[in-house]
């Protein structure tokens, strides 16, 4: 094939035949298209001239199908002869996995897997682990896929940096510093606009390039990725602790028709008679909330983040839509709300919701009782979630991954957008890691808590009740007795 039509960058690529290469990458300039040709490449040839079958493993399910869909246009375009790309759902531990296969004409197969160590078991040929840095155990998926080595296969890793302590940028560390003899490539964005990928942009636009509109066009993609610029166009780890959500991102995945709702007691409500605090409530739920929910048949799944004082207790509403996008419709936000209130808001929603997905609740400290209710309210349904570390190291990159692939939304408001730029990397975890807000309005993430949750019910819809999750106890300094005076410390 004449490979005239890849910029610089992807013509080496493709023309190093390292067994194991690594690609430090800016996002969007066509790094997994041209890995997808690579693999087309190899698979169309015969086994006597060296071809092989390609596993393909990102992060997300849509990040996937592209691959595949890109896969079966080269080979379209090369006039490969292969079937049409097929989806396959198969049994894995007791759950159904979707799964993407290409056929070729030679034997040989391009397969789309879920990004999981066992999902390399018994197989051959070469692996492409594309957004490692955003995979749930990057180490545990390299490990895997080098064993497919010791059978003629080889290894590609590709991403955009995702902190400075995430496993990908340590790989690419060891490999400068002579620790790993792998190939390592790095393509910031202005490399990319230097060999021509504005140009080839206003070539398939049918539009004319001139140096003036390329400098323009970067400053506004520069512009758009804000705080976020270093790390996603010029291949600049962010260090630990900084934003994990960028500005940019969360501005793409922001729905203007996403509805906020927000109620708010002051301390002497608590000790109104209980008639009084019902009644108000009942008339708050049916007058700003029914109608909402009602309008919205597809399965819903729930997200809570509790709180009594001082926080938010927030409730996300996302619905799942016929493409298995799952916007965000409806946020109801509580503030300084008695226990009884907040289990009248919760049990009126679940009851009034036409088609309930599923729900995931905050099961730590005083959030355990709402949890608990709702879990013998709605059983099979509920999730009670002891947040940990590692929990979020599970569910956070799973929401990111979402929002970056379109296929999920937050609504359009600032202090929601807080709530999610306050979450950052500690010790290579996504965590919340500060407050938001003014003195009377503070926050604590409330937001991106209770749309983690939502995310999660819904990729948890094998639920089958309570689901209790390791509970990571931080050591802190007693600061009543000094250290090491109790035999227990």
């Amino acid at each position: 094939m004449n490979l005239d039509v890849l910029l610089p960058y992807q013509k080496k690529w493709i023309a190093d035949g390292a067994k194991v290469k690594v690609w430090e990458k800016s996002r969007r300039i066509g790094a997994s298209y041209v890995e997808a040709l690579a693999s087309v490449l190899e698979a169309a040839k015969k086994k006597e001239a060296g071809g092989q079958s390609t596993y393909y493993l990102s992060y997300s399910k849509e990040m996937t199908q592209q691959f595949a869909r890109d896969c079966a246009f080269w080979a379209k375009h090369i006039h490969a002869a292969a079937n049409e790309m097929e989806e396959i759902a198969l049994n894995d531990e007791d759950k159904d996995i979707t799964v993407y296969r290409i056929r070729f004409a030679s034997g040989f197969e391009i397969w789309g897997l879920p990004s999981t160590a066992r999902s390399l078991r018994s197989k051959q040929g070469r692996v492409i682990i594309d957004e490692a840095a955003f995979v749930d155990d990057m180490n545990e998926l390299v490990k895997a896929a080098m064993a497919l080595q010791m059978w003629g296969g080889c290894v590609r890793i590709l991403s955009t940096h995702n902190g400075d302590d995430n496993p990908f940028n340590e790989l690419a560390k060891e490999i400068r510093a002579g620790k790993k003899h792998y190939s390592l490539h790095r393509t910031t964005f202005d490399d990319a606009l230097a060999q021509g990928l504005y140009q080839r942009i206003c070539l398939v636009r049918g539009e004319a390039w001139t140096d003036k509109k390329q400098e323009a066009w970067r400053g506004e993609i520069v512009g758009d990725y804000g705080d976020g610029a270093d790390e996603e166009l010029f291949c600049i780890p962010t260090r630990a602790g900084t934003r994990y959500f960028p500005t940019t991102l969360l501005e793409s995945a922001s729905d203007p028709d996403a509805a906020v709702v927000r109620k708010s007691c002051d301390d002497a409500f608590t000790f109104e008679r209980e008639e009084k605090r019902f009644g108000e409530f009942d008339e708050f739920l049916k007058n700003e909330i029914r109608d909402i929910l009602l309008a919205h048949k597809n399965a819903v799944y729930i997200g809570e983040d509790f709180a009594r004082s001082g926080d938010l207790t927030t409730i996300f509403f996302d619905e799942e839509a016929p493409d298995e996008k799952l916007p965000t419709f409806l946020v109801i936000e509580l503030r300084n709300v008695p226990f009884a209130q907040q289990w009248q808001v919760i049990k009126f929603c679940l009851d009034t919701v036409p088609n309930l997905g599923g729900a995931a609740f905050d099961g730590r400290g005083n959030g355990q009782m709402i949890a608990e209710l709702a879990a013998q309210e709605w059983p099979g349904y509920v999730h009670q979630v002891m947040i940990s570390t590692k929990w979020y190291a599970e569910n956070f990159p799973k929401l990111k991954g979402r929002m970056e692939d379109g296929a999920t939304t937050i609504p359009d408001d600032p202090l929601i957008r807080d709530d999610f730029r306050v979450v950052g990397l500690k010790g290579g975890v996504p965590c919340v890691l500060e407050r938001s807000g003014g003195p009377r309005e503070r926050r604590h993430g409330d937001g991106a808590i209770a749309k983690l949750m939502a995310v999660f019910a819904a990729t948890e819809d094998d639920a089958k009740g309570y689901r209790q999750y390791e509970y990571e106890a931080v050591e802190t300094q007693n600061r009543f007795r000094p250290r090491g005076d109790d035999e227990w410390d």
